[in-house]
């Protein structure tokens, strides 16, 4: 029995030139610092016999792996998407990076960014173009609303209240 898995989706090839630049800056650490750094310590490791049983040299090949699977990933993607680096003409319309405040039923406001699928990060301001709601944002203006359906089949409304973009 194989462990094949099934294709991942497809993700947007756009990025800002903020998230490129911290892509590339990742890259460049991992293969300038970081891997030297690891295959010293696998190379002393390796120098001080028994390997089988080496805790540190099984755990520096380990890390080398993920470096390795990292850099491979990294130097794929970057190759592969195209940097938005500029701002839209029609500044008033929802577009990649644009900054969105929305407000719900309730008046309760949020501001999200959408970026690249890449960029996500766990503060939750940053939202994948990608996903559900900002597709739904995607080519709206200030006033305009927005449904999306919950999973438990529930609808939730949203306005737009802001959008705003940051110079590149």
């Amino acid at each position: 029995m194989g462990r094949w898995r099934p294709p991942a989706e497809k993700k947007s090839k756009y990025i800002t030139a903020t998230g490129y630049k911290r892509m590339n800056d990742e890259l460049k650490y991992l293969w300038k610092v970081k891997r030297p750094e690891v295959t010293q310590a696998v190379k002393e490791a390796a120098a001080q016999g028994d390997r089988s049983e080496n805790a540190e040299y099984i755990y520096g090949k380990k890390q080398l792996r993920e470096i390795d699977r990292r850099v491979r990933y990294l130097s794929k993607r970057l190759d592969d998407i195209t940097v938005v680096d500029r701002i839209p003409d029609d500044q008033g319309t929802v577009f990649f990076g644009a900054w969105v405040t929305i407000a719900d039923e309730e008046d309760n406001e949020q501001r999200y960014r959408i970026v690249g699928p890449d960029e996500i990060e766990a503060s939750g301001q940053l939202i994948s173009v990608d996903s559900p709601l900002a597709r739904q944002l995607l080519k709206k203006q200030v006033g305009d609303e927005v449904y999306l359906q919950k999973p438990d089949g529930s609808e939730i409304w949203y306005e737009v209240i802001a959008i705003e973009y940051e110079p590149y």
